[in-house]
């Protein structure tokens, strides 16, 4: 059955053609992915297809009783109840059910089955139908599905009568997302729903999506993600929608190979028709020949014309490269702390040697402290203790996801040429050229440019470094599938040494020498890449249940131990009491050292929308720089709330 299709839709903005004729088709319990470069429209289909947009031509077909879930990449639940009430607004007809039947149970005790057997006959069938609609509407299991997939995206350790608007905002867009998990519709459409996800809550959601009852419509930048989901991949390319059947994978080989033959078939084309146009130029005034060349024109005009395939659209093209070679050691911490303030440490006693030429990534849940750790090596935020020691000739380059270094009121040219004014203009607008930034485009303001456009501007400027040391806070970030693949292939062949952060486990398995995990209880290090990790953590799961499995029952002289132990349980439990005031206190002390930030970054930001500021470069610079250390200090504030937050008591 077709649960959605789109016949010959075509969206424009004014002059500019955005979708023309787009076809596309999806069958119950199918898993497609929608993918293509950054502003080729995938996210305007997406609207279109569920309401959000209007559309200029075609059809979009849902069949009249197609529930349609969509998830944009933006949203972010904006309410004022508590986790579990969000949640159990999903569930408001069962409820309502749930109700009822209480009811209709208080009156089958009042009615007697013997003085009116009527009535209690008719309010037993009554029961038993709603009884029997409760249950197969999920009534019995609606809040344990609530617990799972709240548990799946990383809220387990939340308390869920905290109210939503005090949460963070990946905290928001993962309950929107699972707002809509939990509502099962028919059709899931979702825009880049593993943005705010860390790695675990990724692999849980391709295992919950690949067993999902409905069909799943995918926009995602993950190559792991939709090579582990989809089946079938629609590209959006010249305003088009191509087919491709299978995972994302064998979508480039497929793609690769019809590209091949409609080139064969047009090139073959075209020498049939220049023989024929020459034949007829030559024949066509010869009396004798004259009959002939008309048959060959009659040929070449009924000839359904093909067109030259379309090529790659034009990619990013950049390499790293270093002014000089640095010592066999690269850094060197040494049990190193960090916290805020008088909070608990988010980064305590961490140890870590990096050598020449390692490619480091680093992983962990959100909130471990990856981000923390990179701005301190970076030199960008102070450790409260220990040692962070580089080595002999290390020049070091940051990319921080937020780019937080890029300046918006500057324009694109000016923003990399002021940190290099002695390069001439002409090799600083082929920097730019190679990022995609051509023409018109140098003249952007930074403040106009999408997530992708910043992201290729700080990679410009942090080519531009020369830096042999290189620390990238989640690179891939805003970058889509092409611009990806053009960073991995740039970072492959560069020859310093590399510390990175990223979700993006297709970057992790190609570029990591070595994983890094980081996680409450400290540092573990695996040799290898990606999938190697895997591999070794899978090996320690099977160890532990092997253990669990041979460990022999606890004998009767264990089980007289008990009373012992009782006393031992109860301080343990006075202990944890103590354990979760103080987190409570840590939390209350973070969110009012927060508050207090918001109010002086508010203040700060509406200082320069004054004209003595705005009009007063060195008056707006100095508030520019007093705005960018209070964002700083607040993402580490807010790092260490969700650490609190998930901290286990």
């Amino acid at each position: 059955m077709i649960v959605l299709q789109c016949v010959n839709v075509s969206k424009s903005y004014g002059a500019e053609t955005i979708l023309r004729d787009v076809k596309m088709e999806i069958k119950e319990k199918e898993r497609v992915a929608l993918v293509g470069r950054n502003g080729a429209g995938k996210s305007t289909l997406l609207k279109i297809i569920s309401g959000q947009l209007g559309y200029d031509t075609g059809d979009v077909i849902i069949p009249k009783e197609t529930k349609l879930g969509y998830l944009d990449q933006h949203s972010g639940l904006q309410s004022d109840r508590s986790i579990w009430e969000e949640m159990l607004t999903v569930f408001s007809s069962l409820r309502k059910m749930e109700k009822k039947l209480r009811t209709l149970e208080e009156k089958m005790a009042a009615v007697s089955v013997n003085t009116d057997p009527d009535s209690f006959e008719r309010v037993s069938k009554e029961y038993d139908e709603l009884q029997h609609a409760f249950r197969s509407g999920g009534g019995y299991q609606y809040e344990a599905d609530i617990r799972g997939v709240l548990s799946g995206l990383s809220f387990s350790g939340f308390d869920y009568n905290e109210s939503i608007s005090s949460l963070s905002g990946g905290q928001k867009t993962r309950l929107a997302l699972g707002k809509l998990l939990l509502s099962k519709p028919d059709v899931l459409v979702l825009d880049e729903p593993t943005n705010h996800l860390d790695i675990d809550t990724l692999r849980w959601l391709e295992q919950y999506l690949s067993s999902y009852p409905g069909a799943v419509l995918i926009v995602s930048h993950d190559r792991y993600f939709l090579d582990n989901i989809v089946t079938k991949v629609y590209e959006v390319a010249w305003q088009k929608a191509a087919l491709y059947h299978g995972n994302y994978s064998r979508y480039l080989v497929e793609k690769a190979n019809r590209f091949e033959q409609e080139l064969k078939a047009f090139e073959k084309q075209q020498k049939e028709r220049a023989v024929l146009e020459d034949f007829v130029q030559r024949n066509i005034a010869r009396a004798s020949t004259s009959k002939r060349a008309q048959s060959r024109r009659k040929k070449l005009e009924n000839m359904d014309q093909l067109d030259r395939p379309d090529g790659a659209l034009k990619s990013a093209k950049f390499s790293f490269e270093i002014d000089r070679q640095s010592g066999n050691d690269v850094l060197q911490l040494q049990n190193i702390s960090i916290s805020y303030g008088s909070h608990p440490p988010i980064i305590e006693q961490l140890t870590l040697s990096i050598k020449r030429g390692e490619s480091i990534g680093l992983i962990g849940p959100n909130g471990a402290g990856k981000s923390t750790l990179l701005k301190a090596i970076a030199g960008s935020l102070n450790i409260d203790s220990g040692s962070i020691r580089l080595g002999s000739k290390i020049s070091v380059g940051y990319y921080d996801q937020e780019q937080a270094g890029l300046d918006s009121r500057k324009d694109v040219l000016h923003e990399l040429w002021d940190d290099y004014p002695l390069t001439p203009e002409k090799e600083i607008r082929t920097v730019l050229g190679n990022f995609l930034f051509s023409g018109e485009d140098v003249l952007k303001q930074v403040y106009d440019l999408s997530g992708g456009e910043k992201a290729r501007l700080a990679l410009a400027k942090l080519m531009m470094q020369k830096a042999n040391f290189l620390i990238f806070d989640e690179p891939t970030n805003h970058l889509d599938l092409d611009s990806k693949e053009v960073l991995e292939s740039a970072l492959l062949d560069y020859p310093g040494t590399l510390l990175f952060v990223s979700h993006d486990r297709y970057f992790l398995n190609r570029m990591a020498t070595k994983i890094v995990e980081l996680n409450h209880n400290g540092l573990q290090e695996y040799l290898g890449d990606y999938d190697y990790f895997l591999m070794k953590k899978e090996e320690a799961r099977e160890r532990e249940a092997l253990r669990a499995h041979q460990q022999p029952q606890k004998d009767s002289s264990e089980q007289t131990a008990g009373a012992d132990s009782d006393k031992e349980k109860h301080f343990q439990g006075k202990e944890a009491k103590k354990l979760a005031r103080k987190r409570q206190r840590d939390i209350e002390n973070t969110e009012a050292d927060i508050a207090e930030l918001e109010e002086q970054l508010a203040q700060y930001e509406a200082d320069m929308l004054t004209p003595e500021v705005y009009e007063d470069h060195e008056k707006a610079a100095l508030v520019q720089q007093e705005i960018d250390s209070l964002q700083v200090r607040l993402e580490s504030l807010m790092e260490t709330w969700e650490a609190l937050q998930t901290e286990e008591v």
